[in-house]
């Protein structure tokens, strides 16, 4: 290995408005080395890559390349310069109503040199020259529409590294794949590595990490705080770094759950994920954390019916559960607090009341199919007062609320009515400590006559809310702790995915 930096950050910031975002990054890739990014939702990630890549322009800080200043204006002139991206929206970085072959050399095509004609022969000689030297092995003329979501991030990544790159840097490649899918891509990028490519591998995906990183990088709230190498790399210390080094909680007044409200068993999320058990009991808020990536959108959604598991049985209050739609789910009182308010939540041009009473108008219309508005607005009246919503009137329209604000909206749609269980993914996201502690005691202080089960990523927001705290890897359930009195480093050690739970 190199042990001389191809590529270089430091110092770099970047700010959008008030709010700092990257706070003096500093940053090292070593050719024919991967390094892995760690960062929580919001660390800044995508900025770095977003600065690094030619989309933004940075506040402050410099960069080199091969010892030379690296500035890229756009994308296009960072892949000239040598320093690639392959990011995480497979469809990003390929042409759906294009084959194979015309996909491979797109960008040469497209490029300086271009002809000013198509000659077919010479795209498919030049596509298969791109495929031979990554081990892709693909029917060149079929439809890129036509392939697996593996098949899609190959290309992409072969695509990227026709332009023969110093520096590749790859975004949550392995989020849409299966093991098996994930074991090809990381043979493609052990090549690339021996090729002498400096990656940049950004992943929470422990499983990839303990595969291909030489190298781990902790970025929490705009600034690095780990680094990570040697022989032994440091999982643990990194996956601490990570969430913050200093993970403590007071404690809550923990309380046993009464009847089982929902049941799983043999529950497999993917085809490749082990089976698990888990039960959830009225009165109790039961936390599901671990990294993201590692499936609780994915339980989240099969809970609500927005998803189908692959195998396995749930049962709601004794009878089998298998809710095929969310409807289905609500109508059997299952209700989910979605992780995306933008694009599975909120109505902005809607007032606060009619985004509260939005999915019940059926159960609050009069006879003859007419809403009660004065029964909807007293309703969120209830829920403005007990969640502290910052409103001038429920007719305020959503759009003019802050960020906190409208997450308590969506909170309080689903507490407006009685169910069954409340599911809730990441619903402190993009809230400030105030507004999560005042939805967290809103939930608590709800919890009884139905089951709770909160997915989160941070882990002392776990600490605060639940009663007990589940934890997720690949998959599959890693965990279970009371929480009081909780062994902080045996909990980390699963997050990382170093214990696995047995059924």
């Amino acid at each position: 290995m190199n042990e001389e930096p191809v590529f270089r950050v430091e110092g770099l910031r970047k700010s959008f408005g008030r709010i700092q975002v990257l706070g003096g990054v500093d940053l090292s890739l070593r050719a024919g080395s991967v390094t892995a990014l760690m960062g929580a939702n919001g660390a800044g990630k995508s900025t770095l890559v977003r600065i690094v890549s030619g989309v933004y322009t940075r506040d402050a800080g410099h960069i080199s390349l091969a010892g030379q200043i690296f500035s890229p204006s756009s994308p296009a002139e960072a892949i000239r310069a040598g320093v690639v991206t392959v990011h995480q929206n497979i469809n990003d970085g390929v042409v759906a109503d294009l084959d194979v072959a015309t996909n491979l050399t797109l960008d040469r095509l497209n490029g300086r040199s271009a002809r000013w004609f198509f000659n077919l022969r010479r795209v498919r000689r030049e596509a298969k020259a791109v495929a031979d030297r990554m081990g892709l092995s693909l029917d060149l003329g079929v439809g890129i529409s036509g392939l697996s979501l593996a098949d899609r991030q190959m290309v992409a990544i072969a695509r990227a590294m026709a332009h023969e790159p110093k520096v590749l840097i790859l975004d949550e490649p392995t989020s849409s794949l299966s093991s098996a899918e994930a074991e090809r891509l990381f043979q493609l990028v052990d090549r690339l590595r021996a090729r002498g490519v400096a990656i940049l591998y950004i992943s929470h995906r422990m499983s990839d990490i303990r595969r291909l990183a030489d190298s781990i990088v902790s970025l929490r709230d705009g600034r690095i705080t780990g680094t990570f190498t040697g022989p032994d790399l440091d999982y643990e210390g990194a996956v601490n770094a990570m969430l913050g080094k200093a993970i403590s909680h007071d404690g809550i007044a923990v309380r046993d759950g009464g009847a089982t409200v929902l049941g799983a068993e043999e529950l497999m999320l993917s085809p490749s994920a082990r089976p698990f058990d888990f039960v959830l009991r009225e009165g109790e808020v039961v936390a599901v954390t671990g990294l993201v990536g590692v499936g609780k959108t994915a339980l989240a959604e099969t809970l609500f019916g927005a998803r189908q598991p692959f195998a396995g049985r749930m049962s709601l209050d004794g009878r089998r559960y298998q809710p095929r739609t969310p409807q289905e789910a609500i109508a059997e009182g299952v209700f989910l607090v979605a992780k995306d308010r933008a694009d599975n939540g909120i109505v902005p041009d809607f007032n606060i009341y009619e985004n509260i009473s939005l999915p019940f108008l059926k159960r609050l219309a009069r006879v003859g199919g007419i809403s009660s508005r004065g029964s909807e607005r007293g309703e969120a009246k209830r829920q403005i007062s007990a969640l502290g919503i910052v409103c001038r009137s429920e007719r305020d329209e959503m759009h003019t609320l802050s960020g906190g604000n409208q997450q308590k909206v969506m909170v309080a749609r689903w507490l407006s009515q009685p169910c069954r269980l409340l599911v809730l993914d990441e619903p402190f996201q993009g809230v400030d400590i105030a507004a999560r502690r005042d939805i967290a005691e809103k939930l608590r202080a709800s919890a009884q006559g139905r089951a709770t089960v909160v997915f989160l990523t941070e882990l002392d927001e776990a600490f605060e809310i639940a009663d007990r705290i589940l934890v997720m890897s690949e998959q599959t359930l890693a965990g279970e702790h009371l929480n009081a009195g909780i062994d902080v480093s045996k909990l980390l050690a699963e997050i990382a995915g170093q214990h696995e739970m047995v059924n």
